[in-house]
């Protein structure tokens, strides 16, 4: 069994995350972003403290809806630096507020992030984490690999005799699915 799924085994933030989220494909436009999101604020942190603080995170950020998180404007950058119940920093702040106007974009472009997600796959991790970085701020390869495991796009999310893996190979994930020219 992988690492996570030993360590989520009956823990109280992990083992809700790991059992109904972590793998499972997602179409949700503000699912997605939400996830996107968690991944940002974990760079240098552990997902346990990231777990903790999701509740905070998606009162401060209006519930992850994309359209309200785009139109944050300076006195919310300021309110959210205050607000203990999240993880404060800028850069982070300033990423997630950006990406919301990014997703907003790829409505027009692709029909949405979900869209933009297909019209990708499938793609090495390496190529996912550089049309990542040309698209969205603070997305590097740890973020973006987790990210996209997180919602089935790549495999590894868990091992292969956890029962977690057989619910979500139930789901055909996208990862099992590889489109030939």
């Amino acid at each position: 069994m992988s690492s996570y799924c030993r360590l989520a085994l009956g823990h109280d933030l992990h083992g809700p995350y790991h059992d109904e989220e972590y793998g499972f494909p997602q179409r949700d436009e503000t699912v997605l972003f939400e996830r996107l999101c968690l991944e940002i604020f974990q760079a240098g942190l552990s997902w346990e403290l990231v777990l903790r603080r999701r509740p905070g995170l998606r009162e401060a950020f209006r519930a992850f809806e994309v359209d309200a998180v785009a139109a944050m404007d300076a006195d919310d950058r300021s309110r959210l630096l205050t607000d203990a119940r999240i993880i404060r920093n800028r850069l982070k702040l300033d990423a997630v507020i950006g990406n919301a106007q990014r997703v907003q974009g790829l409505r027009n472009s692709h029909g949405g992030f979900a869209g933009w997600l297909d019209a990708h796959h499938p793609r090495s991790r390496e190529e996912w984490v550089k049309l990542f970085r040309k698209t969205f701020k603070f997305t590097g390869g740890e973020i973006v690999g987790s990210f996209l495991m997180s919602l089935g796009y790549l495999p590894g999310a868990h091992a292969e005799d956890c029962p977690a893996h057989a619910r979500i190979l139930a789901l055909s994930p996208p990862w099992r699915h590889v489109r030939t020219p």
